[in-house]
């Protein structure tokens, strides 16, 4: 297919230091945190979602969120994203100056009963003063809808449950709406059956994918998305970020590997794709974990390769 159909500007939400730390088992420091959000400010991203503002009982890693917020160097154009579960959530969000808070319910009711302990309608009902408050504030109100794609607990989710939630999350004033594929189920046909529903009842250039790789149909999926018209995109850096429902399965598709399918469709986004390699490769050794991008192993691999025979041929030379 030819790319003139495609959207020419994408926009990147970089999810690592949130939704791929948060994850993490052992304690991430402050500093390597700080470091991390800094480096991908500097690479370019219009958008960082830096924090979560929730129990720390439930979420120990992002404990430190205020502290994060407090400490990182603001880019002029970036946005630093917060998820706010409630009111209280928000406040503190906005004490620490979020530029958007991400509030979230499920396609599912399955998983919005496993996982939030209430329906759908419910929880998103809770989200209406959060809404209310984030607009009077004048912060960008973000929703996230997990599940759009499949569910652990029921499986197929119809894209008319989809649809449901984006017209309840559109009546709560959201900005943007993510569409996400949580457990990484989700195969190129079933993603433009979802967005072409969804574009009925919400603008398309509103409504952002959020892909996990579990199945390895990631890349696949946000071509279809492309297809559809869909611009915004979700991914984390390295591929930070397990999935809670399959074991040892790979999460959040890495940011890497989408900017390197994007350039290769002549599609701008403004960020350096060499200058998030660099930070995936951080934050792996800072944390201690393989690095799951596959664009980003192999480009590093050809640039140390290629540092090396420079080195050598210098010291031949010199000798």
């Amino acid at each position: 297919m030819s790319t003139m159909t495609l959207p020419r500007h994408i926009k990147l939400v970089e999810v690592g230091p949130r939704d791929g730390l948060q994850n993490e088992a052992n304690p991430v420091p402050l500093a390597v945190k700080v470091e991390l959000i800094d480096r991908l400010s500097a690479a370019g991203f219009a958008n960082v979602e830096a924090a979560a503002f929730v129990s720390p009982k439930w979420v120990p890693q992002m404990a430190d969120s205020a502290q994060v917020m407090a400490a990182i160097r603001r880019h002029p154009g970036t946005t630093y994203s917060a998820l706010v579960p409630n009111l209280k959530g928000l406040e503190a969000a906005l004490g620490a100056g979020a530029d958007e808070v991400v509030v979230f319910s499920a396609a599912s009711e399955a998983f919005a009963r496993r996982n939030i302990n209430c329906s759908i309608a419910e929880s998103i009902a809770r989200f209406e003063p959060v809404a209310q408050a984030a607009k009077a504030a004048g912060v960008r109100l973000r929703g996230s809808i997990s599940c759009a794609l499949g569910c652990p607990y029921q499986g197929e989710v119809p894209p008319a449950a989809v649809v449901e939630v984006v017209q309840r999350m559109a009546a709560l004033g959201c900005d943007e709406i993510d569409i996400a594929d949580t457990i990484g189920v989700g195969t190129p046909g079933r993603v433009q059956a979802v967005f072409e529903a969804t574009s009925r009842a919400f603008p398309i250039e509103r409504q952002s994918g959020h892909f996990h790789d579990t199945y390895g149909q990631a890349l696949a999926n946000i071509f279809a998305a492309l297809q559809t018209g869909v611009s915004i995109f979700h991914a984390s850096v390295a591929g930070l970020g397990g999935c809670p429902y399959a074991k040892g399965a790979t999460g959040n598709v890495a940011t890497e590997d989408v900017l390197y399918m994007l350039q290769g469709l002549g599609l701008h986004t403004g960020v350096d794709l060499r200058a998030v390699i660099e930070a995936g490769d951080f934050i792996s050794r800072s944390i201690g974990r393989p690095n799951n991008s596959r664009a980003g192993r192999a480009l590093l691999t050809t640039w140390q390769s290629t540092a090396s025979k420079v080195g050598s041929t210098q010291a031949q030379a010199a000798a």
